[in-house]
């Protein structure tokens, strides 16, 4: 077992792996046999290996301290590198997919592994190469610029994490005026991320021209790696959120404002649920850790398993420091096979949330770190969002480790904000789709779209007069748009089958987490909707999830 400090890092020699893949595509060429195609694939799979792990090391490590000069410099080394190793990696697969061998590979590594294989190819070209390098040095500048956030409140300098605390306190003028703070450091450096978003319009626009896509979302898409629904399933999930989730979305938040006592609810109120406010953890971020290793324990004998690498290998950085960037994430070492849990802690709910959410992913990663490869190794992002957000519902049944008396309130927050997440989750989703199927539009134009979606997404959430929020700028503080495009609806979808599991696990929660162990077990190994039927849950895109789930809530919220 190595522990995370003790991981090495080092810079790839990026001749010597440039000229193991030209030697890689030479052996598959001219292999004879399916076997020796696939000894090619094993020895790419090494590879490839080798340089995520470094990759991973380099980003953790910088996003830990984004002022630590040596890791800025590794990153920007891979963000100028990437697209060249992706452009080698490529024309392996170029390889395969033509090789006379590949039916018979097929049948050694799996169809999902060339399916995969094909996909990616799809949306890569030599041609884009330098459009890819200026895409990851904006993406970098707009993370960078996030993390730099020092904004003055209640005596201190704080960054945008830090600043949670305040907009959750049961002090209504406190948390107006951390909303304030928080929209006053938006605005500051607005101009430059339009600026930033402009060009990566432009970019990743002019790299769907190149491969010949109308727009940017078919390669958004194809990066993705989709392959069991389309866009026009995504269209038709959306109507139905708007149909049967926004009208529910809509009758919790008024029952929330008569709970509150506040009848001219406002934005800063939206996220208090009760009046003398929400559950909070008790205890520090080891007392919370510490909870958490016992959940894990106590859940199931893989669980237990699991977290006592997780943690003796200390594979978490889970508190808010000066420099860290925000946000919070699960990063696959493959050369360790390990999972590393990004964070910040800031006192709140979302720090039980975080840590269910994302051990959540690192889980799935562990019990299918022994699969051969890795493109069946973790489903598309939609599966690897079932995982998490499904196990901060089983969570549910230990929540008392972390909340004592105040856990019947947690459940009713969790339940809250996960099922009002959906619409928002539209929004982003949709606004997306406008923005690269629309690339002309011009900053201000952005803005109206936006304001628009909050109407009909969130038509209860009055956002009059707030600063930077109150004018269709929200946008700009979603990481996702700028750092993972398209990459939101897959939490809608997840977000659905993890309330599936929710009410399941209400009537039976030893068979619900049966079901959920089914899913996660197979990793890659199946396309989304067929993990849904291994899973025995209802797959998203129809409106029986939703409709299904909608009223499971509103059940439950009327009992309490």
């Amino acid at each position: 077992m190595t522990k995370f400090k003790d991981m090495i890092y080092k810079r790839p020699d990026m001749d010597a792996l440039l000229g193991a893949y030209a030697a890689l595509c030479r052996e598959a060429e001219s292999a004879s046999s399916p076997e020796q195609l696939v000894n090619a694939i094993d020895r790419h799979e090494t590879l490839y290996a080798s340089f995520q792990t470094q990759s991973c090391l380099s980003y953790i490590r910088h996003t830990i301290d984004t002022r630590d000069a040596f890791y800025e410099a590794e990153k920007d080394f891979f963000d100028e590198h990437t697209p060249e190793f992706e452009e080698a990696v490529n024309a392996f697969y170029d390889v395969l997919l033509t090789s006379p061998h590949r039916a018979g590979a097929e049948s050694l590594c799996g169809k999902i592994f060339f399916d995969t294989v094909e996909v990616s190819r799809k949306c890569f070209s030599p041609e884009i190469v330098p459009l890819l390098k200026e895409e990851n040095a904006l993406l970098s500048r707009y993370q960078k610029l996030i993390a730099s956030a020092r904004i003055p409140f209640d005596g201190q300098i704080l960054n945008v994490s830090k600043l949670t605390s305040y907009k959750l306190s049961p002090d209504r003028e406190v948390r107006k005026a951390a909303l304030y703070a928080e929209g006053e450091f938006y605005l500051s450096v607005g101009e430059e991320i339009d600026e930033i978003y402009d060009q990566m319009v432009r970019v990743r626009t002019e790299i769907a021209h190149k491969l010949g896509y109308r727009s940017f979302t078919e390669v958004g898409y194809l990066r993705m790696k989709r392959t069991s629904y389309s866009r026009e399933d995504v269209e038709a999930f959306r109507a139905a959120v708007r149909k049967h989730i926004v009208p529910a979305v809509c009758e919790l938040k008024k029952k929330q404002s008569e709970k509150n006592g506040i009848a001219d609810m406002k934005m800063h109120d939206d996220l208090i649920i009760f009046p003398e406010g929400n559950a909070k953890p008790q205890g520090s971020a080891s007392d919370i850790l510490a909870a958490g290793r016992e959940m894990y324990h106590r859940m199931s004998e893989e669980t237990a398993e699991f977290v006592d690498f997780l943690y003796d290998s200390e594979l978490l950085d889970v508190e808010a420091k000066d420099g860290k960037a925000v946000g919070g994430y699960c990063e696959m070492l493959a050369d360790y096979k390990a999972s590393f849990i990004f964070s910040n802690f800031n006192g709140t709910s979302g720090d039980v949330d975080v840590l269910t959410h994302e051990a959540g992913h690192a889980f799935a990663d562990y019990m299918v770190r022994d699969l051969p490869y890795r493109e069946i190794m973790n489903p598309t992002l939609e599966g690897c969002e079932t995982h998490s957000m499904s196990m901060e519902f089983f969570a549910w049944r230990y929540l008392d480790l972390f909340y004592g008396e105040e856990t019947d309130k947690a459940k009713y927050c969790h339940l809250a904000e996960s099922f009002s997440f959906i619409p928002y989750g539209c929004i982003v989703d949709e606004f997306q789709h406008i923005m690269y199927d629309r690339p002309e539009l011009t900053k201000a134009q952005r803005h109206e779209v936006w304001e628009q979606l909050e109407r009909t997404y969130r038509p209860y959430l009055d956002r009059t007069g707030v600063p930077f929020f109150g004018d269709g700028r929200g946008w700009q503080r979603q990481l996702h748009i700028f750092l993972h495009p398209f990459y939101y609806i897959d939490y809608c979808l997840a977000q659905t089958e993890s309330l599936v599991f929710w009410a399941e696990s209400q009537e039976d929660y030893e068979a619900a987490f049966d079901k959920y162990m089914r899913f996660v077990n197979k990793g890659g190994t199946l396309p989304f909707r067929e993990l849904c039927e291994c899973a025995s849950i209802p797959d998203p895109f129809g409106e029986d999830a939703l409709v299904r789930i909608a009223g499971s809530v509103s059940d439950w919220f009327a009992k309490r």
